[in-house]
């Protein structure tokens, strides 16, 4: 029973992305930042669609932070560092079907908050 309520969970999910990713698309100008959000751990990276290639991520997990609000406030902190080196300034936010709060709002919040406009 607990398997067929996860695959339901999980086939939610997938729909709300592929929704989400309709409607968003990324550029060079202005490329896509994916948000991945596990139970410990926050994963971003800034993808071109056009040429379907990754310009910049940032791993939570080699940083030590886990996936709670302060810790994505400083992975938020060093990827618009990285972002600022490759010359992004304006981003397309992609939350990969996550709700827009606690750690993706703080996330989203923290690359405002450095410079970076979504």
């Amino acid at each position: 029973m607990r398997t067929k309520l996860l695959k339901h969970k999980n086939a939610l999910k997938q729909k709300r992305i592929k929704r989400v990713r309709s409607k968003i698309f990324g550029t060079a100008d202005r490329p896509r930042v994916a948000l991945f959000k596990s139970n410990r751990y926050l994963y971003a990276q800034a993808i071109d669609d056009s040429k379907a290639v990754t310009l910049a991520s940032v791993d939570g997990k080699k940083l030590g932070q886990r996936a709670n609000i302060t810790s994505a406030t400083e992975v938020a902190k060093v990827f618009a560092d990285t972002l600022k080196e490759k010359g992004i300034e304006k981003i397309v936010f992609d939350r990969r079907g996550n709700d827009y709060h606690g750690v993706v709002a703080a996330f989203a919040d923290g690359l405002r908050n450095n410079g970076i406009t979504l």
